[in-house]
């Protein structure tokens, strides 16, 4: 993990990062995550992928709607750039990655073992969770997360 994804996490562990209060601040200021959008050269076969293989309900429009409100899930996006040389992302060659968060690594990895997906990497004994690393069919690498 990144020292800039390290430090953003220990402080989310700490209490020392939260969501503004409403009313707090000025109008004018980001709320959070509204959407990832990613170019595909197939995006259906993209989306039957993430449907079949990530389990996401993708809705006829071709995207899938996450809740932030889901049992387990963290109570906090992370945003963190990484340096232009970081190999964080590799053997993705694009220029972002996502996350998931997972509510039972085993039973996901499981899953996805079924289904003939390599896993990259996996660690299991770092301080803010478990991780797995795959790619999708284009390439992109997602990062796994099942939070302590």
């Amino acid at each position: 993990m990144s020292l800039p994804l390290v430090l953003a996490w220990a402080a989310i562990g700490a209490g020392m990062l939260s969501a503004v209060p409403a009313g707090a601040a000025p109008a004018g200021h980001v709320t959070g995550v509204g959407g990832v959008f990613v170019k595909s050269k197939d995006p259906k076969a993209l989306s039957d992928w993430y449907r079949d293989v990530l389990g996401l309900e993708i809705k006829p429009w071709g995207g899938a709607k996450l809740s932030y409100d889901a049992p387990g899930h963290p109570p906090v996006v992370v945003w963190s750039p990484f340096s232009e040389g970081s190999d964080q992302i590799a053997p993705s060659t694009r220029e972002f990655m996502l996350n998931f968060a997972v509510d039972d690594m085993d039973a996901f990895i499981a899953r996805l073992t079924s289904k003939g997906v390599a896993i990259l990497k996996r660690d299991d004994t770092d301080p803010f969770g478990r991780f797995a690393w795959i790619l999708d069919p284009d390439g992109t690498k997602i990062e796994l997360w099942q939070p302590k």
